[in-house]
């Protein structure tokens, strides 16, 4: 494992008030790692994104994101949240649903640059919506919608997009076109992505984070001859819970 991971969380621990959220966190992320978070409602996933975001801060530990404090690092991570309100009602097309990725990078909402929009065009054609810029958002379907919403992310040109369960709801043909297009977007980008199904995880993730207060690391392992192994084509792999990834500081290089 390299010695300077994008995400590192060393001993960290929250709570809202008296409920403990997160405790004794350790966690390592590299470069171009594919890291699929799972666990119940309640266990601390969103908690664990929002710190890794910086929109939270730790009551013990440290954080850093490249190296920096994760406020530091906003710039460079791209998020889909997991609800996302959009009035259908609203006049906006699918470029401007994308342009909303660049506020906070030097645009005005309303007041784009030739960059932004060279940029926010770049994303769309990234998830297959650029034929798509000038109709509106209300028009597309529930797929198209959650690419668009990976497509805002993706405008402000991050190096780390997190994901907070952006297959949820969506039929099992469409999830699988969604994977997809991350597994084409991790070759170049580090992906966290939150998941609603704590059990399913699509082939190409080598990596899966329980989080249950605390937090654990566990391989994948091939789903055969099953009906779900059927059903997904071999293409779907199950967690092995009985197994742990047992990882420390000194073998992270990190001290």
């Amino acid at each position: 494992m390299a010695n300077n991971p994008i995400v590192f969380l060393n001993n960290v621990s929250f709570a809202y008030e008296n409920l403990q959220v997160l405790e004794e966190v350790e966690l390592a992320i590299e470069k171009n790692d594919f890291v699929w978070v799972v666990g119940p409602n309640g266990g601390g996933k969103t908690t664990l994104m929002k710190l890794i975001l910086g929109i939270l801060s730790p009551d013990t530990g440290r954080i850093r994101v490249f190296g920096k404090s994760p406020r530091q690092a906003r710039s460079r991570i791209g998020y889909m949240p997991q609800t996302v309100h959009v009035d259908p009602l609203f006049p906006a097309t699918v470029l401007d649903v994308a342009l909303m990725g660049r506020l906070g990078n030097g645009a005005r909402f309303g007041f784009y640059r030739k960059k932004d929009r060279t940029a926010a065009e770049k994303a769309l054609d990234e998830v297959g919506l650029l034929k798509l810029k000038k109709e509106a958002y209300s028009s597309l379907s529930g797929g198209q919608q959650r690419r668009l919403l990976i497509a805002r992310a993706l405008a402000c040109e991050p190096e780390l997009l997190i994901l907070d369960e952006p297959t949820a709801n969506l039929d099992l043909v469409v999830e699988k076109d969604l994977f997809k297009l991350l597994r084409k977007l991790n070759e170049s980008l580090t992906i966290i992505m939150v998941s609603h199904d704590p059990a399913i995880v699509s082939e190409f993730v080598q990596r899966v984070v329980c989080v249950n207060r605390r937090v654990s690391e566990h391989p994948t392992c091939e789903i055969e001859g099953s009906y779900l192994g059927d059903l997904y084509k071999g293409e779907l792999r199950l967690v092995r819970h009985d197994q742990h990834v047992k990882q420390s500081r000194e073998d992270n290089g990190i001290h």
